[in-house]
């Protein structure tokens, strides 16, 4: 559109029509309106932008507790650089009291950053207000408009701000493209650089099919402005009367008359709101807290902003109805919610699983909100518990929870001491028996990682009988006794309870001499440092989870998982091993950190040496790293000086929460290369050195490329 030839003449003629179309929209001028890649770069260019160029008359911005990550997220950079943000609280509608604005402005005052509705609840702000309080004291005033753009009337002139940002896909435009208007006579500095595009104000050169399809998109929105509003009130009207006449015990959050057309947040007591989407996701499209953290399972921030009760907030759901939304379609929404809202609420009281049809091929991993290790508690605060236990009193106990092993012991006799170990988690695997095999090894690697031998072991159950059938049931216990078969041990009972979503693990009770237990205390400088498993399990199966990864990569994932430590366990016993543990929910970093914390030395890591499953770069380099993997680095990091040149993908997976995954030795290092012999003979064909225990030290870790 920048050329001067023909075509691109044309090209200018449509983007400038498409910036006709988005600026009656919002009754502003076309001169007023310059695109943008979406919302999150239009809220950037407007507070990063007022902060370098005010930020001489001051450095203190307004905003709310209910805000967008995207407005959140630069006004805490700001502060990091030494910005004063006031972040205001809201009512239990989510909504702002102008009153407190007014209270919070200072002569550094420079932006009043508030979203024009809500994301999650609906919830309408009251701008007007707030824009007569800031130009009284000659504050500049910015809205995200994300949410409200297309849905309900938008007018600049009528609401007062200065700013505001739009998000072309939340009005049915295509993704990637938004829009910002800058009232007249307001100024911003560039936020990107280069040539002269869109008069000088964001370079790039014009997104000229996502901008002409976000004008037509204005153009529609304005047109049936009315009709489109009614029709997505009705529907989602008609969704929370069905609800709330079928299910007890729920609320509606946000403003009930101050609200977006669209938007429905609905809190089901005593229901996990990951485990509801899960139960009706293959019907229902709805999300837990805001979209764009559909993974995150913690209370969402506007939630705890509106002081909603936390057996309430763990169970909100947020539905949107649309243009094209059926009374159909709202009737079987709320015959689906409902009896999967039964099901979990009361599971002794529901019928017989109604989602699982005779013969349909079961997908586990539909049914938790997280898999296998990577569903542990997060390890800062698991810490922070462990360290208020006291110390067992008995001198018979030989290992308990102040090394971080996975597992105890205790003396019996000269001769003789028991090791125990507990484990179980979530789905890791689709298959019900590929499941129960793959817990058993995970459970049974922790006896392994002490140098023991496995005697019997016993079976954690928790299980949803109303969403599944105890068919699965059996399967997970099939494929956990065909493993315990493998490692020469009997499954002699257990435990059950019935539970939202399916776990299972095993109890083990191994033995070993006392003079030869081996724990992840011990490791010396100068030990060579040797795994016997590729790393990127988690990575791997979130990927499958999404139907990302297929074939023969999930494949090689799960034969990963499902082989037992047992002949990597036994290839150790005539070498000098200083220390060891097997990598699980912590990822490697995170269990090699355990190690050299309580041995007192430092070690190195070259990444290049570890090994990796097929594909498992790649995922995670796409950013396909599950919660926990994120948590594991984020926990480790501050311990880790890395090479620069190890890339963020790569740091993911060396953080990568692994279920059932290899042992980690410290070994002479006049042994490594006989063990690594010793291993490759007994089938550990994965088994390479990574690197080495340092100097004596606090337990830092060196990750070389």
């Amino acid at each position: 559109p920048s050329s001067s030839h023909a075509y691109g003449a044309r090209a200018r003629r449509a983007v400038e029509s498409a910036r006709t179309q988005v600026a009656s929209l919002i009754g502003a001028r076309a001169d007023e309106i310059i695109f943008t890649s979406g919302g999150s770069e239009s809220n950037n260019m407007v507070i990063q932008g007022v902060a370098a160029s005010l930020r001489s008359l001051g450095r203190h911005i307004i905003t709310s507790a209910v805000e967008h990550p995207a407005v959140l997220e630069p006004c805490a950079a700001l502060e990091a650089q030494g910005f004063r943000i006031t972040i205001l609280p809201v009512d239990g509608r989510g909504r702002v009291d102008p009153g407190d604005v007014e209270k919070a402005i200072t002569t550094e005052t420079i932006l009043i950053t508030i979203m024009h509705a809500n994301n999650e609840v609906g919830t309408i702000q009251p701008l007007r207000e707030i824009a007569a309080i800031a130009r009284a004291r000659s504050v500049l005033l910015h809205t995200d408009a994300a949410q409200s753009a297309g849905k309900i009337a938008v007018d600049v002139d009528a609401l007062g701000v200065d700013f505001l940002s739009i998000a072309g896909h939340k009005l049915y435009a295509p993704k990637g493209v938004g829009a910002l208007y800058i009232r007249t006579g307001r100024e911003l500095p560039r936020l990107i650089h280069g040539a002269d595009h869109e008069g000088g104000r964001r370079a790039g050169t014009e997104n000229v099919l996502e901008i002409v399809g976000l004008g037509r998109a204005a153009e529609i929105a304005r047109e049936r402005l009315d009709a489109t509003a009614e029709h997505c009130r009705r529907m989602r009207d008609r969704l929370w009367d069905g609800l709330r006449g079928r299910v007890a015990g729920i609320r509606r959050n946000g403003d009930p008359e101050a609200s977006l057309p669209n938007t429905l947040s609905v809190s089901f007591r005593g229901v996990d709101a990951s485990a509801l989407l899960a139960e009706i996701g293959d019907r229902v499209a709805a999300s837990a807290g805001a979209a764009c953290h559909a993974e995150d399972v913690d209370v969402s921030p506007v939630l705890e902003a509106m002081k909603v009760p936390l057996d309430y907030a763990m169970g909100t759901v947020r539905f949107s109805t649309g243009r094209t939304t059926t009374e159909a379609e709202i009737d079987l929404a709320i015959e689906v919610v409902a009896e999967a809202v039964a099901r979990l609420q009361a599971p002794q009281a529901a019928a017989a699983p109604a989602d699982v049809q005779q013969g349909e091929e079961i997908r586990l991993t539909r049914f938790t909100h997280g898999m296998g290790c990577a569903c542990k508690l997060r390890p800062q605060e698991l810490e922070v518990v462990l360290r208020s236990l006291p110390r067992p009193a008995s001198a018979d106990v030989l290992v308990d929870a102040s090394t971080a092993d996975d597992a105890a012991a205790y003396r019996l006799s000269g001769e003789l001491a028991i090791v125990q170990t507990v484990d179980f988690f979530t789905p890791i695997a689709d298959d019900p028996f590929d499941f129960g095999a793959i817990s058993a090894a995970n459970s049974l690697s922790d006896i392994y990682a002490m140098g023991a031998r496995p005697l019997f072991a016993l079976s954690i159950v928790g299980f949803p009988s109303r969403r599944l059938p105890l068919s699965v049931l059996a399967r997970i216990l099939e494929g956990a006794a065909a493993k315990a078969r493998e490692a020469g041990i009997d499954i002699v009972g257990g435990h059950s309870v019935e539970d939202t979503e399916p776990k299972f693990g095993l109890a083990v009770t191994g033995a070993v001499h006392p003079r030869r237990i081996l724990t992840n205390r011990g490791a010396q400088p100068g030990d060579a440092l040797i795994l016997t498993k590729p790393v990127g399990t988690g990575i791997i199966m979130t990927a499958a989870k999404l139907q990302l990864a297929s074939g023969g990569v999930v494949e090689s994932a799960l034969e990963t998982m499902r082989s037992l430590n047992r002949a990597a366990a036994e290839a150790l016993a005539p070498f000098d091993v200083h220390a060891l543990t097997d990598v699980t929910g912590f990822g490697l970093l995170g269990h090699l950190r355990e190690m050299t914390v309580a041995s007192g030395v430092n070690a190195e890591l070259r990444s290049s040496d570890v090994p990796l499953l097929s594909g498992a770069l790649d995922f995670a380099t796409a950013g396909g790293a599950s919660g926990g993997t994120v948590d594991n680095l984020a926990h480790v990091s501050p311990h880790v000086d890395w090479t620069s040149t190890v890339a963020r993908g790569l740091r993911l997976l060396l953080a990568d929460a692994q279920t059932s995954g290899g042992l980690l030795i410290a070994v002479a290092p006049g042994d490594a290369e006989p063990l690594l012999g010793a291993l490759l003979a007994a089938g550990v064909a994965s088994a390479r050195r990574i690197g080495a225990i340092a100097e004596k030290g606090a337990g830092r870790i060196r990750v070389l490329e």
